[in-house]
């Protein structure tokens, strides 16, 4: 008798009737969930996942997205928001008028002195923008970025605030912005996951851990998640096969293990049951096409030097490389986290390290893409989880700051060369056209194709959606 049915066979009578209970249940649980999200959960033998929005709610613009996202809260003072009359007020104390009432971190109750941005501003490119100087090699594609001066946020603590920008939600569980990306659109790849993660970090500030769930596909089955990348290593734990055993032997014990696997499904439908099986496939394949992606011994001695990349050392500039080489190959979102701008002191001297980490990578694959014609359709987003205030910290350091803060976006329908968005003149606060977390993930999503409003599950009895119940589309910022 074959091993699998003998299997069902020898199942006890009251494991039946406990099993049959069970899942009298978790159909009627089933006939209540959207017919999208049931889909989600379907048969891994029915190729990749093709997504929820098919057709697209509109015509898309980006087919990717490239999320260089910078944790800490880089300062927008010393970035992308020039302000004169700070620099005139250097020292000087901060006019109540601005901040009576006004949330504050670790200034709160202290004097609020005035603290004058630590770098100069130059124009860059035919459209003039006004960038740091820290920043040229971002100065040298000036024509082909967008500058948001007015971004807000609501939460004012590091882990908070990454839920807040990554999720849409302070509540735990809701799955990240790569999650609901992939869920909506599926992969354009079988062979990596739709959704990577890439970490690194540098010199020049605090080192804030950045927690798995900020890419966690929270109430979504766990297909959706984000994938983490070790930028050192062996990218992923037990990528190569043990001595002894081959990629054939590999193929018979996945086969064997995914056909019990299916066995469970059918006395116990948990739709992680088949996210498993889909994994275990995935994994498989995975032994072959991440060693290739991996390998930059075929990158032209040019491009390496562009990105400022030396490939395997873990860097921001080697983890922008790879994520030209993740869009290549079909990854539907890219987010590299690069850490260490928490600077509550030192700002001058730790503005100029992360600078000369950053700059010329962003800059190499903004350039990169565009000259392999990948830009149109790539979206490029850099920037943090909030800015840091215009008052001293310290003495020498700025504190976090959510009133105002600047994002600087490229390619995948962003409108190019422009700024837009301002703050006051101190840089307090956004004071024109003010752009909220949800405001810009709608746009992101916009952009992608999907109308934010229609992209919902069904949870505890609510639509939930990565705009919660707000977010407009920022048209103005739209080519």
């Amino acid at each position: 008798m074959d091993p699998i049915n003998k299997i069902a066979l020898e199942m006890h009578r009251r494991t039946f009737l406990g099993r049959g209970i069970a899942n009298l249940g978790l159909l009627a649980l089933h006939s209540l969930l959207p017919s999208k999200l049931k889909g989600a959960d379907g048969p891994a033998q029915g190729g990749r996942w093709r997504g929820v929005v098919n057709p697209l709610h509109h015509p898309a613009k980006a087919k990717r997205v490239i999320y260089l996202y910078q944790a800490g809260g880089p300062s927008h003072l010393e970035t992308f928001d020039n302000k004169p009359k700070l620099a005139e007020m250097h020292g000087k104390p901060m006019p109540e008028s601005f901040t009576k009432g006004q949330q504050i971190a670790q200034l709160q109750g202290k004097p609020l002195i005035c603290f004058g941005p630590q770098y100069g501003f130059q124009r860059y490119g035919k459209s003039g923008q006004e960038i740091c100087e820290l920043f040229p090699h971002i100065g040298s594609v000036a024509d082909d970025i967008c500058i948001i001066r007015s971004m807000w946020t609501e939460q004012i603590n590091h882990d908070p605030a990454h839920t807040l920008m990554n999720t849409g939600s302070i509540i735990a569980g809701r799955p990240s912005m790569g999650s609901w990306v992939l869920y909506g659109l599926g992969s354009e790849t079988e062979d990596l996951p739709g959704f990577v993660v890439l970490l690194s970090s540098g010199r020049g500030g605090q080192m804030q851990p950045i927690a798995a769930r900020q890419w966690s596909a929270g109430i979504l089955p766990s297909k959706f998640q984000g994938v983490k990348l070790n930028s050192v290593g062996d990218p992923v734990l037990y990528i190569q096969n043990p001595a002894g055993v081959d990629a054939g032997l590999q193929r018979k014990s996945i086969e064997a293990i995914n056909e019990l696997n299916r066995v469970q499904h059918k006395f116990e439908p948990d739709p992680e049951i088949l996210t498993r099986i889909s994994q275990y496939e995935m994994a498989f394949r995975m032994q072959i096409s991440v060693p290739e992606l991996m390998d930059m011994s075929k990158e032209p001695a040019h491009v390496l030097e562009a990105y400022g990349a030396n490939p395997g050392d873990g860097s921001f500039a080697s983890n922008c490389l790879l994520a030209r080489r993740l869009a290549e190959r079909g990854v539907r979102f890219i987010q590299l986290y690069h850490r260490d701008w928490d600077h509550h002191g030192g700002v001058k001297k730790n503005m100029a390290l992360k600078a000369e980490e950053v700059d010329r990578p962003t800059a190499a694959l903004i350039r990169d893409l565009k000259e392999r014609g990948m830009l149109d359709e790539t979206m490029i987003i850099w920037g943090g989880e909030f800015g840091r205030t215009p008052m001293s910290q310290g003495g020498d350091g700025r504190d976090h700051h959510i009133k105002g803060f600047s994002y600087m976006v490229a390619g995948g329908g962003f409108k190019a060369g422009i700024t837009y968005g301002a703050t006051d003149e101190l840089g307090y606060q956004a004071t024109e056209n003010p752009v909220s977390v949800h405001d810009f993930h709608a746009t992101m999503l916009h952009l992608l194709g999907i109308d934010h409003k229609r992209l919902t599950v069904k949870f505890q009895g609510l639509d939930v959606r990565l705009t919660g119940v707000s977010g407009d589309v920022v048209k103005d910022i739209l080519a």
